[in-house]
């Protein structure tokens, strides 16, 4: 078994042959615009009309006749007169987005202006058009306002409010079913002191959480215990949901059993990679089901789920790539990798520097809550020295 590691596949290429065994879901529903932020459009959506639907001013001032305006400064002003409608030598009082007067083609700005009764004086030259807002000047009527795959903003959702569209077809939210394999685990429901050698199993709460936060909705399966058959009729009866993690059982010891059962139910893709930490990663697929196996030690899952899961998650759901969010930091002290492996070494940050907390120790899941983010260190680079700038990709 131990051959397969050192065959380890390199982290870009294990993630492209498995995002290209995923096929995204089809299921869509109808859902209230006050529901759509974070959801992902399943149709193209068309402006049903135009925005504005009427001409009006862009400013605070008076709408006019620009022929009225030609030769008009500070020094040689005209005078208008204040009327409720626009003709000839006449303007109208509006307000920004208000509707213009009929055969005024342009808004004087009321810092350019000043008013002697009902009479306007008028100290600058419009164009027409100047200061006025056009129908379908923001929105044209039947343009596609939103493309079908498009992730849905706050601010998106506005828009759709703004123009009277109050439903929207989304892809529905994929179903991800999470199986926590080991025989030293024990529920999180219990109150004791774990006796010696047993550890609370909270690597499915965390790793749901982050299905909801990436847009999944998780399914919490028992704890399984190192079994063969066992395991095998856990992935069996999930085999409803969009993807499968299964935490634990991925290494190449006597009780790693799930790339084993993975292989005997469906195609194993994928079994040990340079990623550190997160080697004993497993990928595979099950009736065209995607499944990570992520390693159980919490740091080492932790990053094999952003760096398989999320992604993965993501084709599932038919949503569009979401940068990471990125920051450079000077870093406190040097830090090393294993060469041939992508690295990911757990920071702190103190404002712009980066404090490095642990290069090593996958199972050691508080160095993951006490630190900010990682510094991703490339497989052909051996570390970075103290002082020098790096990237810092922020944890969720």
């Amino acid at each position: 078994m131990d051959r397969i590691f050192r065959e380890r596949m390199p982290v870009g290429q294990a993630k492209e042959k498995f995002l290209a065994a995923i096929t995204p879901i089809t299921r869509t529903e109808e859902i209230s615009i006050q529901a759509c932020p974070g959801r992902v459009l399943a149709t193209h959506i068309i402006a049903p009309r135009n925005v504005p639907h009427f001409r009006r001013s862009a400013m605070d001032g008076y709408a006019m006749k620009a022929t009225d305006t030609l030769g008009a400064s500070p020094l040689n002003p005209v005078m208008l007169q204040l009327s409720d409608v626009v003709e000839e030598g006449t303007c109208a009082r509006v307000g920004t987005g208000q509707p213009m007067p009929e055969d005024a083609d342009a808004v004087m700005m009321i810092e350019d202006t000043m008013s002697m009764g009902d009479m306007i004086e008028i100290r600058a030259q419009l164009h027409p058009g100047k200061n006025v807002g056009n129908i379908g000047e923001d929105i044209h009527k039947n343009e596609i306002l939103f493309n079908k795959g498009q992730l849905l903003r706050a601010c998106d959702i506005g828009v759709l409010a703004s123009l009277g569209i109050r439903e929207a077809r989304v892809y529905c939210k994929p179903l991800v079913a999470i199986i926590p394999v080991g025989d030293d685990l024990i529920p999180l429901s219990y109150t004791e002191l774990p006796p010696a050698g047993k550890t609370l199993e909270s690597n499915s709460l965390m790793i749901g959480l982050y299905v909801e936060q990436w847009g999944g909705i998780p399914r919490y399966h028992n704890i399984v215990p190192v079994d063969n058959a066992q395991i095998e009729q856990a992935i069996k009866a999930n085999l409803d949901a969009d993807l499968l993690v299964v935490s634990g059982g991925t290494s190449v010891g006597e009780k790693d059993l799930v790339p084993e059962v993975v292989a005997s139910l469906g195609e194993l893709l994928v079994h040990g990679v340079g990623l550190s930490p997160g080697k004993p990663t497993a990928l595979g697929r099950v009736n065209n089901k995607p499944v990570v196996c992520m390693p159980g030690y919490p740091a080492a899952g932790l990053v094999a789920l952003f760096v398989f899961g999320r992604p993965a998650l993501r084709k599932v759901a038919n949503a569009p790539d979401v940068p990471d969010i990125i920051v450079k930091a000077q870093l406190s002290s040097k830090i090393t990798s294993r060469e041939g492996y992508l690295s990911y070494a757990r920071v702190i940050l103190d404002g712009s520097i980066a404090h490095p907390l642990m290069t090593a120790g996958a199972g050691i899941l508080s160095s993951i809550a006490r630190s900010q983010g990682f510094v991703i260190i490339p497989e052909h680079v051996e570390g970075y020295e103290k002082a020098s700038e790096v990237d810092v990709v922020l944890i969720e």
